[in-house]
């Protein structure tokens, strides 16, 4: 900015009231939208019955996960347009908006009839809501993390900033309250049937709570300067790819700092969520307990990282977050897997399961294999059994087959010849055969029933999963802060806005589709790891190269030729 500029700035200083008020409404506001957004992931199940019905279990989850990651898709949209808008037209004004855009179509999905009712129409809406919900998205996190960087002290920045990422947090954790709440005051079978819809519909009061007191505030004292020095941008779009230095800010942003902390996330919470409910059978009640403990522990160590940041700088969390995520992803969910089911996870590597067929293929998006291994396979991923696909079996006499050799699971020492010849299956009927392959399993020591674990295993979850949220806090605590000190105020709304939704929207909202059918083609419940491991190792290079340590301080325009940085953006 202008020395004029940078004069009125502090003739807006604002009273350490304004800021509890600023700090209070941002996070709220971000709490509520991203109860919004979130609450679709926490009811996935149902929202699949309901809007996604299939005779293939997993086809019907991939379905949610793929109207999750839509919404998701349409991020980077909203960050350009309400980037624009808030550039050119103000902070504040700018997320009010986001803020009643999602709120509306937050409880429009909660009206939508199921599809026994109206058909492919449901899907349909479902969709269209998402993608307004993914629009608001793209200017909300910009609009409250800038709102709030530029009214705190440059000292104190990070710390301030946190708040916002907490309140991501936040929005997980109020989710899974409502529905535990809905869940106690619902008989399960009115909660399966119409009661999952109430926690949609509460949109609606949190949006009056939140634009109450989104109204109370004022214009960013950075922006109010520039506009009475008139110099806010005239297309920010445009001069956030033409401003000097800014593509390779962006691209680190996008990278180094939005891929490393987006899939950290998504792991940790959904994944996490996903991995307890599905694979490991725990009771769907204990499990949401069991994450919102652990998401109410872990709200804390983003304030306590954003603090720390304003000490240390901005990369050195991140650097080391990203590191121990490589070491520490697959130990922590071996751990909780242990922990969840341990008569599973015995199985599991005491009597592995080989399927040797013809055709043996799985195709997670078929509504029904066309193949007899299709369908076992089908089998063992639904019921969360890993697998290997091998040639002919080990130890088996072909001379005994009598035309049985085309399909055999063996499971642990035990031969199962499931091909023409087997009168064990009827192939056509789904029903008959998923349960012939699971009274096959039980026979050798799986245990598919509901877990309730004990409180010690319990505890030790809640804590693997803090560690997880600590994971998530590192690369995720102090971003706020460092993606507003990376770029110039009059493009600052739109150039953050922009890599840190393409990132999340792309990297992390993909991450249950992803992840589920990668799981699903290759019956391992902790081969969808193997992504976010990869995405993180690639931003870890990327953070380090393109982020210099120091303390933080503000945005300098003759610093643009330099490497991207907290010191010098």
């Amino acid at each position: 900015m202008s020395d004029s500029a940078t004069a009125n700035v502090h003739d807006h200083e604002p009273s350490a009231k304004e800021i509890r008020l600023v700090i209070a409404a941002s996070s709220a506001g971000t709490v509520f939208e991203w109860y919004d957004f979130f609450i679709y992931g926490t009811l996935a199940a149902l929202i699949g019955k309901a809007f996604f019905p299939s005779g293939n279990e997993t086809l019907q989850l991939l379905l949610v996960w793929a109207g999750f990651a839509v919404g998701f898709g349409f991020r980077p949209l909203g960050a350009i347009l309400f980037g624009f808008l808030g550039d050119r037209l103000g902070r504040k004004y700018t997320f009010l908006v986001t803020v009643t855009l999602m709120g509306i179509a937050t409880a429009g999905v909660g009206l939508v009839p199921n599809a026994e009712t109206i058909g492919l129409i449901a899907p349909a809406i479902v969709i269209l809501f998402r993608i307004l919900q993914g629009l608001a998205l793209g200017g909300e996190y910009g609009g409250a993390a800038i709102y709030v960087a530029e009214h705190a002290p440059p000292e104190k920045r990070g710390y301030y900033t946190s708040f916002i990422q907490a309140s991501v947090v936040g929005g997980f954790v109020l989710s899974i309250i409502v529905v535990i709440v809905c869940r106690w005051a619902i008989p399960p079978e009115e909660f399966a049937a119409w009661g999952w819809r109430v926690p949609f519909l509460l949109s609606l009061i949190l949006l009056g709570i939140s634009l109450w007191m989104r109204l109370k505030l004022s214009e960013s004292p950075v922006f109010r300067a520039m506009k009475e020095a008139g110099e806010t941008a005239g297309n920010p779009f445009v001069e956030s790819f033409t401003y000097p230095g800014n593509k390779k800010r962006i691209f680190v942003a996008l990278f180094g700092i939005t891929g490393v902390l987006t899939t950290i996330w998504y792991t940790a919470f959904f994944s996490g969520l996903s991995f307890l409910r599905g694979p490991m059978r725990v009771d769907e009640q204990v499990v949401e307990i069991v994450m919102l403990i652990a998401g109410a522990i872990s709200m804390g160590f983003y304030l306590l990282v954003g603090k720390w940041s304003d000490k240390v700088g901005r990369k050195k969390p991140i650097i080391i977050g990203a590191a121990l995520s490589l070491v520490l992803l697959f130990p922590i969910f071996w751990g909780i897997g242990a922990l969840a089911n341990p008569g599973l996870s015995k199985a599991a590597e005491e009597a592995p399961v080989i399927v040797s067929g013809a055709d043996c293929s799985y195709d997670p998006f078929a509504d029904v294999q066309t193949t007899r291994c299709g369908r076992l396979l089908q089998d063992l991923t639904t019921l969360g059994v890993p697998y290997d696909i091998v040639g002919t079996p080990a130890g088996f006499d072909p001379s005994q087959a009598q035309g049985r050799l085309d399909l055999t699971m063996q499971v642990g020492f035990t031969l199962y010849p499931l091909g023409d010849g087997s009168k064990q299956i009827d192939w056509n009927d789904p029903a008959a055969h998923k349960a012939a392959v699971r009274q096959a399993l039980e026979e050798n020591g799986y245990d598919f029933s509901t877990q309730f674990p004990p409180f010690a295993r319990l505890a030790g979850i809640v804590a693997l999963i803090c560690g997880l949220g600590m994971l998530s806090a590192l690369t995720y605590g102090s971003v706020a802060a460092l993606l507003a000190e990376m770029f110039p105020p009059q493009i600052r709304y739109s150039s953050m806005s922009i890599p840190y939704h393409i990132g999340a929207g792309y990297l992390g909202g993909f991450l249950p589709l992803i992840a589920s059918y990668i799981v699903a083609t290759t019956g391992n419940a902790y081969a969808g790891l193997w992504y976010t491991w990869a995405v993180v190792a690639f931003g870890l290079i990327v953070a380090w190269w393109g982020l210099r340590g120091g303390p933080p301080t503000d945005f300098e325009s003759s610093d643009h030729d330099l490497p991207v940085s907290a010191s010098n953006p």
